[in-house]
Order: structure tokens, then C-alpha cells, then sequence
């Protein structure tokens, strides 16, 4: 029996054989500011960019969920809101959103 060779679609998380270009835009914005998020969630002073990008990151890694279509996006995308959520909590406690600016 002949197996079916899917052509190559140039997305590593494209496993279904078609190009998802706003799953995987989703998907690379929320990692980027889960990384950014959780980073800077270790130093009390950057407090702002730790709980900024964690939010965002938060609300996009949501929407990517909604619209995800393979494993490959979905298993990206709970990396991402996993730190960014850790991102977002621990800039929350070092002081907010607007601790410092707003007085």
C-alpha cells in the first residue's frame, strides 16, 4: 500500500499539512511575552513590564487557544500562558500594573 506524502508546509506546528499564519502568529507573540513576562518577573523593579506583558500575554495565548487548530499550537500556546500567567501574578505582587506611576 502507497503512503500519502503531505507537502511541507514550513510551520513546525502544522501537523494537519495546511499553513495556520494567525495560530502561529498567536502563537510566537504569546511565547515571546510569556519569556519577557517571566523573566523580568525576578527582578522587583521591572514590575511593570513583568505584569504589562504577562497580561497581554494572558489575553493573547487565550484567543490563540480559542482558535488553535493541531496539538502542536495548543502544547506552545499552555507553555506561553503558563508563564506568562507566572509573569503576570508575580509582577502583580512586586507592585501592579500601575504601582509607582499612578499616586
Amino acid at each position: 500500500m502507497a503512503q500519502i506524502i503531505r507537502p511541507a508546509t514550513g510551520s513546525l506546528f502544522a501537523s494537519d499539512g495546511r499553513p495556520h499564519p494567525l495560530q502561529d502568529t498567536l502563537l510566537a507573540v504569546t511565547l515571546v511575552l510569556g519569556a519577557l513576562a517571566f523573566v523580568t518577573a525576578m527582578f522587583h523593579h521591572l514590575h511593570l513590564i513583568s505584569s504589562w506583558a504577562g497580561l497581554v500575554g494572558i489575553l493573547t495565548g487565550g484567543y490563540g487557544m480559542y482558535v488553535s487548530r493541531t496539538t502542536g499550537e495548543r502544547f506552545g500556546l499552555i507553555i506561553g500562558l503558563g508563564a506568562s500567567a507566572v509573569g503576570f501574578f508575580l509582577g502583580m505582587a512586586h507592585g501592579g500594573l500601575f504601582g509607582g506611576v499612578i499616586t
